[in-house]
Parts: C-alpha cells; sequence; structure tokens
C-alpha cells in the first residue's frame, strides 16, 4: 500500500524568516478589502461646501507650508495670498498625481515576474488600485481649481520638465534593483505625508482640500508601511556591491525626490511670482527651512539604521543632501517630539 504524502501548507513554501512579515502583507491587504476610498464615490464633488470660489480664505497658506511660514508670503496682500495659496494647493496636488503615476509604473515592473503565492503581489495590486483613485482624486481636484472662473487659472505646473524624461528610468528599477526603487517611493511618500499631516494639525484648508488629504493620509499609511516592510525585509538580503550603492542612493534618492514634491518647479515659482532670492530662502537657505528639511527624515533615517546603510562614512553624504539627523525612535514620531 502506497503512503498518501501530506498536502504541503502555505508555511512550507515560506522562506525562512519571511513568515512574519508575510502576516503582515496580509494584514495589510484584508485592510485595503474592508477600508478603502474611491475617487468618485467618497468625495461629493458637486457639494457647494466644495465649491472653489474667489476670495475665500481658507486658501491663505498657514505656516504648516513652507511658502505660507516665510516673511514674503506674510506681507502679501489678503487677495495675492488666497491666489497663492489656491495654486499651491493645486501644484502639489498635480506633482503628487505624477509621482503616483511613476509608483504605479514601477510597481507594474516589480511585479512582472513575480513567482506564484507570493503576498507582496496581492497587496501591491492592491496599492496600486489605491494609487489609481488617488491620481484620479488628484486630478479632479486640479481640474476644479483650474475650471473655476473665479481663479483665473488656465494650467497648473506640475513637476519640473526633467522629471517626465527620468521617469521611465526610475520605474524601471523595479525590475533591475527593486530595493532602490522602494526608496525612491519612500522618498517621495513621505516628505507629501508629511506636509499633509502638518496642514491638518495647524487645522486644514479648504474642505476640498481637506478630503483629499484625509483620504489620502488613511491610505498612503499603509504604503508607507509596506514600502518600509519590504525594504526592511529585503534589504539585508543585498549582496555587499548593492549594499555599498545603497548607502550612496538612499540620502541621494531622498533629497532629489524630496525636492520633487516640495520646491515648486520654476514654471510654478514664476506663475506664483515667487522671486528667485525668496525661493533661495524658503528651500532651502534658512535655518528654519533647513530644518524642517531634516525633520521629513526621522522615519527614513530609522529605516536605514535598522537595515544597515547609514553608517559613520554615508553619514557625511546624509549631512550633504542636509537631511541628517536623529532617528525616529518610532514610526509616524511628531517632529516637535522627537527634539
Amino acid at each position: 500500500m502506497t503512503a498518501v504524502k501530506p498536502e504541503k501548507t502555505a508555511s512550507a513554501h515560506v522562506p525562512q524568516g519571511r513568515q512574519s512579515y508575510y502576516d503582515t502583507l496580509r494584514t495589510l491587504s484584508e485592510a485595503s478589502v474592508t477600508q478603502h476610498f474611491r475617487a468618485f464615490e467618497d468625495i461629493a464633488w458637486d457639494d457647494p461646501a466644495y465649491a472653489v470660489l474667489a476670495n475665500d480664505e481658507r486658501f491663505i497658506l498657514t505656516d504648516a507650508d513652507e511658502i505660507g511660514a516665510s516673511a514674503w508670503y506674510k506681507s502679501l496682500p489678503k487677495e495675492r495670498q488666497i491666489e497663492v495659496g489656491a495654486y499651491r494647493y493645486a501644484q502639489v496636488a498635480k506633482v503628487g498625481r505624477q509621482f503616483e503615476q511613476l509608483l504605479i509604473a514601477g510597481v507594474m515592473q516589480n511585479l512582472i515576474g513575480m513567482r506564484d503565492g507570493n503576498p507582496e503581489f496581492r497587496y501591491a495590486m492592491h496599492e496600486v488600485t489605491e494609487e489609481t483613485h488617488h491620481i484620479q482624486m488628484f486630478q479632479e481636484g486640479v481640474n476644479r481649481f483650474v475650471g473655476s472662473p473665479a481663479l483665473n487659472l488656465d494650467n497648473v505646473a506640475g513637476a519640473a520638465p526633467w522629471f517626465k524624461y527620468v521617469v521611465p528610468f526610475i520605474s524601471s528599477a523595479g525590475i533591475w534593483f527593486p530595493e532602490a526603487f522602494f526608496v525612491g517611493i519612500l522618498a517621495g511618500e513621505e516628505p507629501i505625508d508629511h506636509l499633509q499631516k502638518s496642514i491638518m494639525r495647524a487645522g486644514g484648508s479648504h474642505p476640498l482640500i481637506d478630503r483629499i488629504m484625509q483620504i489620502h493620509i488613511a491610505e498612503e499609511a499603509r504604503h508607507i508601511g509596506f514600502a518600509h516592510q519590504y525594504l526592511e525585509q529585503h534589504m539585508p538580503e543585498m549582496g555587499f556591491v548593492k549594499k555599498q550603492a545603497m548607502k550612496v542612493i538612499f540620502p541621494v534618492l531622498m533629497r532629489v525626490l524630496c525636492d520633487v514634491i516640495m520646491v515648486p518647479s520654476k514654471q510654478a515659482r514664476q506663475d506664483m511670482g515667487i522671486p528667485d532670492e525668496v525661493a533661495k530662502e524658503i528651500w532651502w537657505d534658512s535655518e528654519e527651512s533647513r530644518k524642517r528639511l531634516r525633520d521629513m527624515f526621522g522615519d527614513v533615517r530609522m529605516l536605514a539604521d535598522n537595515v544597515g546603510v547609514r553608517d559613520r562614512f554615508s553619514k557625511v553624504l546624509w549631512r550633504a543632501m542636509g537631511i541628517d539627523g536623529r532617528p525616529s525612535r518610532h514610526r509616524s514620531e511628531v517632529a516637535s517630539a522627537a527634539h
């Protein structure tokens, strides 16, 4: 009589040391099923309260935004503060939309050859679905600004023109250097998450903007968590050459892509009327702005320390990029509590 071989369980296929990681991914996937948002179902676009009108003082930027915190902005007449603030909110949304498009392109390339049964595939596809709705949400928000006769906008400048030319190269890293690609994801997600949380903590802004930010913050928490988990799992497995390269790539990507998100392009600065000398002080010449820049990266400093790519030699580069400092004690530690 031939013995019946026992059926293999899913855990039998899990590489050693990954069970906890895979369990986390399944939890994230389940959360995406039970708690998610859709751009055209969960925002009441035609609600009169969400109308984009002229002379709405809720568009005035607070100190949570680098422009709003500047002496130049505070010296402007109220009407100009409203105009600049409205453009700034739309400009950040447009750049956010462009960055999400880059993210989706790279994630899809990363998944193309993934083995069956890997929970990374399922969660990453949930994230892509959510990011698609974020793209629609951001662009519809921009369209409401551009389409409002009250604001006299016919177009909003997005990222600097060079960005669209490097997108294919960055997204292709999803195949040949996925660890670097996921670092790039955090380089864009962490700053915009930091900015949006700061705006909400300061009391928010226009109801339409607040609703968009609420949705983005809620789902971005999962996306950022996944990127951290992915890197904590995979970066220690890198070979010697990749690990040495990552010590350089990590801080450089953080600073370059942070600037794509946070610093308006030349065209956007011209549209808002920000003088070059003022822009230089806002990003990032003044001591206050340099501190603001450092504060965005407490979580990724903690991550880099945990995976061994921020040693005493590479910290020189972190300082050169202006993003060195004490790592967070835990993820999402409020910057004011970190000092």
